[in-house]
């Protein structure tokens, strides 16, 4: 398997990612009814968070993106778009499982929501992630990740 890694994103990635979006995102959009294509990129420009967002990529080439925010309760996994010609080869579980695998994010709460009918469900589902509710467009999703982090004993 090819390997892929990770960069912290910078503001100049905001229109890479937008577009990304637009294109990963268009064909369930559509079928939900749902799809503005500069709706759908200003949505992801009001929501970005450089700090928290990071380029996946192979030999320096933009494959996809993932954000992964720090809450009160853990974390929230959102914007993980892979670009389609890196589809269905790994990508996405290679990441997620090394995000997941983190001594930081053990023991945590990790939420996220999905588009009705996307099959990055089925990613999420193999991880483990269970469904917290849903409405007409997204299914809402958690998982508390197995293991702690390692607590420091008082003498």
């Amino acid at each position: 398997m090819k390997r892929f890694t990770l960069r912290q994103s910078h503001n100049s990635d905001i229109e890479s990612i937008a577009n990304l979006r637009a294109i990963v995102l268009r064909n369930d959009l559509t079928r939900l009814g749902r799809f503005d294509e500069e709706k759908v990129r200003q949505r992801f420009r009001d929501a970005f968070d450089s700090v928290h967002t990071w380029i996946i990529e192979e030999d320096s080439s933009f494959v996809g993106c993932i954000a992964f925010k720090p809450r009160l309760d853990g974390y929230l996994l959102e914007h993980f778009y892979i670009h389609p010609s890196y589809q269905g080869k790994g990508v996405g579980s290679q990441i997620l499982k090394n995000l997941l695998e983190q001594n930081h994010v053990k023991g945590k709460h990790v939420t996220l929501n999905v588009l009705q009918g996307s099959s990055a469900r089925r990613l999420y589902e193999r991880f483990g992630f269970k469904i917290e509710r849903e409405d007409p467009i997204d299914v809402y999703m958690y998982l508390i990740v197995e293991g702690h982090s390692k607590t420091v004993e008082r003498s």
